[in-house]
């Protein structure tokens, strides 16, 4: 008997099982799943798409490497000239032939080839021509905006620079890949070397190590020591930014670099610990320019290649490869009568042989159109072959009391308040004691001083600007908070990158080392009312008979009209009664605000009509050492401020510019509290109350007087307007 029969002899059922034998139903909810086709199915034609993606790639790789051959030598090869026009279409300059010199590898010491590598590639001598993963992780950087990479590798830049351009297409770099593949089994790496430093752009115009190196240090590259060759190697990444003597600014970021090339050469063995450490930075001499750009020319060709190069439109390497046509926006007339406004006011009163300090004097100038952003005239310094720093895009002056302006329109545009919580207004009074502690600040404590270490006691904020009160101001930027007037700053034009545009007190004091073409910028702003947009230097752009695209310039509201428009109202009391009563000559409504850097170094004013602003500077410079200089003494002067010179060069350029149009008067809308005060009522008998004076003149018919009390009632106490004497602006 089985184990499954019962005592019966039956198999476990019974008569009434229905389903006898031990067969038992499937559960119809658990039905067998359907055979797996579809994924298979998916699988396969996945497969079959990536095999054929597979094959095509290789056949477009063999195809490719088949098809594209090493061409010639490119056009760059041979560069052209560019061609410089005013916005009229009358010439302005045309730059000089390219300089390039071709040498031998065996001329070009070891320690500089060195260098070159260890800025550039420093497995170049084991590595394959191309570097597919460096080019995916540069094409990945580049989409998720952590900036435009190359990822390049000496080869690829070579057969760039001789064989194709710079231009960013596929195409282009599908051709440098193959080239590249070809060339690195064609030639030696020495081969390739050689052409790469002998067709790299150095910047200065120098093509080539050999031209570098007589461009930048007047010898032949067989006489550059290492420090030298690694400051050469330095430029390749951004020649004219790393250029210490074009960009004294930029010093810094140069020296890190020539720092990195140095100790690459360590890491490599190519240069012992000992010899890293006693090199010094090597500084080059100062640029040459042709006759070609002489005078005005090379400056304005050099700020317009800059706005072309920094703005993407093209980079650096294309544009020295010349052949382009640009149109400036620059007017001749305004340039020739700002050329001549810096003449008469400056030049010809300069005399160094008696005065010393005369030497020092450097002018920069850059005058902007409110109404579009472009620039109409610039003047960069006493001519182009002599002088090669343009001194109206530079970064290194301190701006002075210039800057106040800003914070007052970052109080406005905040609707910020003093810290008894009293709306800032241009009759909001201030503590102006001398070396008075500012309030509020969590920093380290601040106590500037006046000029002069002048107290002023309660004073109002209008006349606070026109008296340039450093301690008003200070205390001001800590009531508005030193962060939101960096970014009204920036908003009305100046760029983000502004050497010591720091967010503390001292920033209302105008340490910020902005150029003379960002202030004009931001001072356009101010006079169009808030709207802003970047400043243009370039009408148009082509080369081969082909335009160039530009980028639009969109037009916006960086700051409330209000803001602006009070602004302006404070500032014209400055040219009305204040330290820049010099720029009334230019007999029209006008706005402005002097300023003086840290020691007298430089002088400024800064204004606007409602058609035209222009900011001037006069800066201290020693020729030879390049060296910042106070300005005592010069022209004749025992001290340099913005209210002399530069405001007298502003209203002779402004007068002559603006000949001809009728005068326009400014259309302002004013914050809530800051419409002009009231006279005092009469006395009953119909008098002049005895504070009153009769006239424009303070009671001793000698000088304008101002209110300092609060907008409204009860605000009669009286401070002298701003006049000769401790009147006189600083930027300290």
């Amino acid at each position: 008997m089985s184990p499954s029969s019962d005592a019966n002899g039956t198999n476990g059922t019974s008569d009434d099982d229905p389903h006898p034998d031990g067969w038992e139903p499937r559960d119809p909810t658990l039905a067998d799943p359907a055979p797996p086709r579809r994924p298979r199915r998916v699988l396969r034609t996945l497969f079959g798409l990536l095999l054929l993606g597979g094959l095509l790639l290789v056949g477009g790789f063999a195809a490719g490497y088949l098809l594209v051959e090493i061409p010639p030598a490119n056009a760059a090869a041979v560069a052209q000239s560019n061609v410089y026009l005013y916005r009229d279409g009358t010439p302005l300059a045309r730059d000089g032939e390219v300089n390039r010199e071709s040498v031998r590898l065996d001329q070009i010491p070891l320690p500089v080839q060195q260098a070159v590598l260890a800025a550039e590639e420093r497995d170049f001598q084991t590595s394959r021509a191309v570097d597919p993963k460096a080019m995916v992780r540069a094409a990945w950087n580049t989409v998720t905006g952590k900036g435009r990479q190359s990822g390049s590798t000496i080869t690829q830049q070579y057969v760039k620079n001789y064989y194709l351009g710079q231009e960013q297409t596929l195409t282009r770099k599908a051709k440098e890949f193959f080239i590249a593949l070809k060339l690195g089994r064609e030639k030696s790496k020495e081969e390739i070397l050689q052409g790469y430093l002998n067709t790299s752009y150095f910047g200065r115009n120098a093509y080539g190590v050999q031209a570098a190196a007589r461009a930048y240090y007047g010898k032949d590259v067989h006489q550059l020591d290492t420090a030298e060759g690694a400051y050469l190697a330095s430029l390749l990444k951004a020649p004219s930014a790393y250029d210490v003597t074009t960009h004294p600014e930029n010093r810094a970021k140069a020296v890190a670099r020539w720092h990195y090339v140095l100790d690459g050469m360590v890491g490599e063995g190519w240069l012992s610990p000992a010899a890293r450490t006693a090199a010094r930075f090597p500084v080059p001499q100062t640029a040459r320019a042709t006759s070609a750009l002489s005078g005005q020319r090379g400056y304005l060709v050099q700020a317009v290649e800059e706005y072309l190069t920094d703005h993407g439109i093209v980079d650096e390497k294309t544009l020295a490869g010349g052949g382009f046509r640009i149109t400036t926006t620059l007017e001749p007339a305004k340039q020739e009568a700002l050329v001549q406004a810096v003449e008469d006011r400056v030049v010809s009163r300069l005399d160094p042989a008696n005065a010393p300090a005369d030497r020092y004097v450097r002018v920069g100038a850059a005058a902007v159109d409110p109404s579009n952003g472009k620039v109409l005239a610039m003047y960069g310094g006493i001519d182009y072959t002599q002088q090669y720093v343009n001194n109206a895009t530079r970064r290194d002056y301190q701006v002075g009391s210039t800057f106040k302006p800003f914070v007052f329109t970052a109080a406005v545009q905040n609707g910020a308040q003093t810290q008894q919580g009293r709306p800032i207004t241009p009759y909001t009074v201030y503590d102006g004691t001398n070396r008075r502690p500012v309030e509020g600040w969590n920093g380290d404590p601040y106590d500037p001083a006046n000029e002069d270490d002048a107290s002023y006691g309660d004073i109002n904020v209008g006349a606070a600007t026109g008296l340039s009160v450093n301690t008003v101001y200070a205390q001001m930027a800590v009531d508005v908070g030193p962060a939101h007037v960096r970014r009204t700053a920036i908003a009305l034009g100046l760029p983000r990158s502004t050497p010591d545009l720091t967010a503390s007190p001292s920033i209302a004091l105008g340490s910020a080392t902005a150029s003379v073409l960002d202030m004009a910028t931001a001072y356009a702003t101010l006079a169009a009312h808030g709207r802003n947009g970047t400043y243009s230097l370039v009408e148009s752009i082509s080369r081969g008979g082909r335009e160039l695209e530009l980028p639009a310039v969109a037009r916006r509201q960086a700051v409330s009209r209000e803001a602006a428009d009070t602004t302006t109202s404070v500032l014209r009391g400055v040219v009305e009664t204040g330290t820049g009563t010099a720029a009334q000559a230019a007999g029209r409504p006008a706005a402005g605000k002097t300023g003086t850097a840290e020691d007298d170094k430089a002088a400024w004013f800064a204004g606007y009509t409602p058609e035209l602003a222009t900011v001037v500077a006069l800066m201290g410079q020693d020729p030879e050492s390049g060296a910042q200089e106070p300005l005592y003494g010069a022209l004749g002067q025992p001290r340099m401020n913005g209210g002399g010179a530069p405001a007298e060069i502003w209203a002779r350029f402004t007068r002559e510019a603006l000949d001809g149009t009728p005068p326009q008067d400014f259309e302002l809308r004013l914050m809530p509290g800051a419409e002009p005060m009231p006279s005092a009522p009469p006395t009953p008998d119909g008098s002049t109350p005895p504070d009153e004076p009769d006239s424009p003149d303070g009671p001793d018919g000698s000088e304008d007087w101002y209110e300092t009390g609060e907008a409204g009632p009860g605000a009669t106490t009286r401070s002298p307007a701003p006049g000769p004497g401790p009147s006189r602006d600083t930027g300290q």
